[in-house]
Protein backbone atom coordinates (compact mmCIF):
# COMPACT_ATOMS: atom_id res chain seq x y z
CA UNK A 1 0.00 0.00 0.00
CA UNK A 2 1.31 3.42 -0.91
CA UNK A 3 0.91 6.38 1.40
CA UNK A 4 1.30 10.01 0.49
CA UNK A 5 3.16 12.57 2.53
CA UNK A 6 4.58 15.96 1.73
CA UNK A 7 7.96 17.48 2.41
CA UNK A 8 9.30 21.00 2.25
CA UNK A 9 12.68 21.79 0.73
CA UNK A 10 14.68 24.93 0.14
CA UNK A 11 14.41 26.04 -3.47
CA UNK A 12 18.11 25.44 -4.23
CA UNK A 13 17.96 21.94 -2.77
CA UNK A 14 14.83 21.13 -4.79
CA UNK A 15 16.48 22.39 -7.99
CA UNK A 16 19.53 20.23 -7.29
CA UNK A 17 17.28 17.25 -6.56
CA UNK A 18 15.34 17.79 -9.79
CA UNK A 19 18.66 17.80 -11.66
CA UNK A 20 19.52 14.50 -9.96
CA UNK A 21 16.15 13.07 -11.01
CA UNK A 22 16.71 14.11 -14.61
CA UNK A 23 20.31 12.86 -14.81
CA UNK A 24 19.35 9.48 -13.30
CA UNK A 25 16.29 9.14 -15.58
CA UNK A 26 13.66 8.90 -12.85
CA UNK A 27 10.06 9.41 -13.95
CA UNK A 28 9.17 11.41 -10.88
CA UNK A 29 10.33 12.62 -7.47
CA UNK A 30 8.61 9.77 -5.60
CA UNK A 31 10.66 7.10 -7.37
CA UNK A 32 13.89 8.96 -6.64
CA UNK A 33 13.02 9.46 -2.97
CA UNK A 34 12.09 5.77 -2.57
CA UNK A 35 15.45 4.71 -4.04
CA UNK A 36 17.40 7.11 -1.84
CA UNK A 37 15.59 5.85 1.25
CA UNK A 38 16.26 2.22 0.30
CA UNK A 39 19.95 2.96 -0.32
CA UNK A 40 20.14 4.54 3.10
CA UNK A 41 18.72 1.40 4.74
CA UNK A 42 21.04 -0.89 2.74
CA UNK A 43 23.94 1.24 3.98
CA UNK A 44 22.69 0.78 7.55
CA UNK A 45 22.65 -3.01 7.05
CA UNK A 46 26.28 -2.85 5.97
CA UNK A 47 27.19 -0.64 8.92
CA UNK A 48 25.46 -3.09 11.29
CA UNK A 49 27.53 -5.97 9.84
CA UNK A 50 24.40 -7.82 8.70
CA UNK A 51 24.35 -10.55 6.05
CA UNK A 52 24.79 -8.76 2.73
CA UNK A 53 25.70 -9.32 -0.90
CA UNK A 54 27.93 -7.37 -3.19
CA UNK A 55 29.86 -7.29 -6.43
CA UNK A 56 33.59 -6.68 -6.48
CA UNK A 57 35.02 -5.51 -9.80
CA UNK A 58 38.73 -5.48 -10.51
CA UNK A 59 40.66 -4.25 -13.54
CA UNK A 60 44.26 -5.33 -13.58
CA UNK A 61 47.27 -5.99 -15.77
CA UNK A 62 47.67 -9.74 -15.94
CA UNK A 63 51.37 -9.24 -16.78
CA UNK A 64 51.96 -7.87 -13.26
CA UNK A 65 54.28 -10.36 -11.60
CA UNK A 66 52.28 -12.98 -9.63
CA UNK A 67 49.15 -10.80 -9.47
CA UNK A 68 46.83 -13.49 -10.85
CA UNK A 69 48.17 -15.93 -8.25
CA UNK A 70 47.61 -13.38 -5.46
CA UNK A 71 44.05 -12.68 -6.65
CA UNK A 72 43.35 -16.42 -6.66
CA UNK A 73 44.97 -16.88 -3.23
CA UNK A 74 42.85 -14.14 -1.64
CA UNK A 75 39.72 -15.62 -3.21
CA UNK A 76 40.60 -19.04 -1.79
CA UNK A 77 41.07 -17.46 1.65
CA UNK A 78 37.49 -16.17 1.38
CA UNK A 79 36.00 -19.05 -0.64
CA UNK A 80 32.98 -19.29 1.67
CA UNK A 81 32.01 -15.72 0.69
CA UNK A 82 32.37 -16.09 -3.06
CA UNK A 83 29.24 -17.03 -4.99
CA UNK A 84 30.56 -16.61 -8.53
CA UNK A 85 33.50 -15.18 -10.45
CA UNK A 86 33.76 -14.07 -14.07
CA UNK A 87 37.07 -13.28 -15.73
CA UNK A 88 37.13 -11.26 -18.96
CA UNK A 89 40.15 -10.45 -21.14
CA UNK A 90 39.75 -6.77 -22.00
CA UNK A 91 42.79 -6.56 -24.26
CA UNK A 92 46.32 -8.00 -24.44
CA UNK A 93 47.28 -6.63 -21.01
CA UNK A 94 44.11 -5.94 -19.04
CA UNK A 95 41.61 -8.23 -17.38
CA UNK A 96 38.27 -7.54 -15.72
CA UNK A 97 37.27 -9.78 -12.84
CA UNK A 98 33.74 -9.64 -11.45
CA UNK A 99 33.20 -11.41 -8.14
CA UNK A 100 29.76 -11.87 -6.58
CA UNK A 101 30.10 -12.13 -2.81
CA UNK A 102 27.90 -12.87 0.20
CA UNK A 103 28.51 -12.74 3.94
CA UNK A 104 28.77 -10.44 6.91
CA UNK A 105 29.44 -6.91 5.77
CA UNK A 106 32.77 -6.53 7.57
CA UNK A 107 34.16 -9.73 6.06
CA UNK A 108 32.93 -8.86 2.56
CA UNK A 109 34.46 -5.38 2.87
CA UNK A 110 37.72 -6.95 4.06
CA UNK A 111 37.78 -9.26 1.05
CA UNK A 112 37.18 -6.33 -1.31
CA UNK A 113 39.88 -4.24 0.38
CA UNK A 114 42.42 -7.05 0.13
CA UNK A 115 41.74 -7.55 -3.57
CA UNK A 116 41.55 -3.89 -4.54
CA UNK A 117 44.79 -3.05 -2.71
CA UNK A 118 46.88 -5.68 -4.53
CA UNK A 119 49.75 -4.20 -6.50
CA UNK A 120 48.80 -4.11 -10.17
CA UNK A 121 45.07 -3.64 -9.67
CA UNK A 122 44.31 -0.54 -11.73
CA UNK A 123 40.74 -0.08 -10.62
CA UNK A 124 38.53 -1.77 -8.08
CA UNK A 125 35.10 -1.27 -6.63
CA UNK A 126 32.66 -2.91 -4.24
CA UNK A 127 28.98 -2.40 -5.04
CA UNK A 128 27.03 -3.21 -1.89
CA UNK A 129 23.54 -4.62 -1.71
CA UNK A 130 21.32 -6.68 0.53
CA UNK A 131 18.09 -8.58 0.45
CA UNK A 132 16.38 -5.50 1.80
CA UNK A 133 14.44 -7.53 4.38
CA UNK A 134 14.34 -4.48 6.62
CA UNK A 135 12.58 -2.52 3.87
CA UNK A 136 9.33 -4.51 3.86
Amino acid sequence: MLRRFSISLEENLLETFDGYIKSHKYNNRSEAIRDLIRKSFVKKEWEADNMVMGVITLVYDHHQHQLQEKVTEVQHDYHHHIVSTTHVHMDHHNCLEVIIVRGNAVEVQDLADRLISLRGVRDGNLAMSSTGKSLH
